[in-house]
């Protein structure tokens, strides 16, 4: 069975589409990271823009939770999110920006981009990916997907987070064998992963925000 989806979807509609998506880690600049899951956090006060021209996933499956964080103030918010998970990925022409206002200086657009090649072992790789998503646009076709199961039953994927995480394991979730995007226009809060190599890495800084300097 495969289902294709093409378009943009937001928190208060995952229940209907909720595809899957990906963003690279919070720890800009590290091009290798391994080992276990990290433990709950809170989220800072931006999120952050990705892209990508193509992503393979293996095991996906997909609940949504609340994310804990910080205003740019310091003050405690919570975001709603649909964790997207999978067990592996492939991700072609990634990129990813995140803006921060700077006081007396406007704002500064950090800028990384990784995986800019047709081979696959020049792409970037992950294994156990979680993305915690707000907006997401892209092409999608899923494999032998499930619609509607309970989230701690979504076995084709990962499992949920655990550790701490704000998500109800009995609400609504779907799966699949696996997923091709293409076309990816995300914001998320988050992203965690077991390992996530980045080949090809490029991190750049540039002064103001806005289309030519974001991802997009």
């Amino acid at each position: 069975m495969e289902s294709q989806v093409r378009g943009g979807t937001r928190w208060k509609r995952f229940a209907v589409v909720m595809v899957p998506s990906v963003a690279a880690t919070a720890a800009i600049g590290v091009a290798l990271a391994q080992g276990a899951l990290a433990a709950s956090f809170s989220v800072s006060g931006q999120s952050f823009k990705v892209t990508a021209k193509s992503l393979h996933g293996e095991g996906f499956s997909q609940y949504g939770a609340l994310d804990d964080g910080y205003t740019l103030t310091g003050d405690k918010t919570q975001h709603p999110v649909a964790v997207s998970a999978f067990k592996s990925a492939t991700i072609q022409k990634m990129c990813q920006s995140v803006v921060s206002p700077i006081p007396g200086f406007g704002n500064v657009t950090l800028r990384l981009e990784a995986g800019d090649s047709s081979d696959k072992d020049k792409q970037v790789q992950a294994d156990r990916l979680y993305i915690d998503v707000e907006d997401l646009q892209t092409d999608a076709v899923f494999h032998n997907i499930d619609i509607g199961v309970a989230a701690k039953d979504a076995s084709k994927g990962p499992g949920m987070k655990g550790n701490g995480e704000t998500a109800n394991p009995f609400g609504f979730a779907q799966q699949a064998d696996s997923a091709d995007l293409t076309d990816v226009r995300q914001t998320a809060w988050a992203t965690t992963a077991g390992t996530f190599k980045l080949s090809g890495l490029h991190m750049s800084l540039h002064k103001g925000s806005g289309a030519g300097v974001e991802c997009y």
